[in-house]
């Protein structure tokens, strides 16, 4: 991706989360997991999801999460590297919120072959364990 501003042009490193198809690698879906493998970053994933696409502050997290602000922003970076969270300044304020694409990725990633990939089936339905 390039970025032009002046007559200049700047290559922008992007991470590479995906494949062309757009579908998850293993490397990512474990990076993910594993930002999610801690209860703090837990808690806040699920806060910023159901606050949805508004997001919330650093402050209301810490807050609602009862975790000191270093200690938030450290498990908030974690989330953001997995690529789960995204970020954007307020003013004085950090604004994050969940980031839906990365999520729904990882969550394709783990039923992409639930019932060995047969379309239209529906698995774990009425409570049964399996197809």
């Amino acid at each position: 991706m390039e970025c032009k501003t002046g007559g200049m042009v700047f290559a922008l490193v992007m991470p590479l989360r995906f494949h062309y198809f757009g579908k998850m690698e293993t490397k990512v879906a474990l990076a993910s997991l594993a930002a999610l493998a801690h209860a703090t970053r837990l808690a806040a994933f699920r806060l910023l999801v159901e606050a949805g696409t508004e997001g919330r502050v650093a402050g209301e997290i810490a807050e609602a999460l009862d975790v000191p602000a270093a200690t938030l922003s450290f498990h908030l970076r974690e989330l953001a590297l997995a690529g789960l969270v995204d970020s954007e300044q307020r003013g004085r304020f950090v604004c994050y919120r969940a980031n839906f694409a990365g999520m729904n990725a990882l969550i394709e990633y783990l039923t992409r072959n639930c019932c060995a990939g047969t379309p239209g089936t529906q698995c774990f339905t009425n409570g049964s364990d399996c197809c």
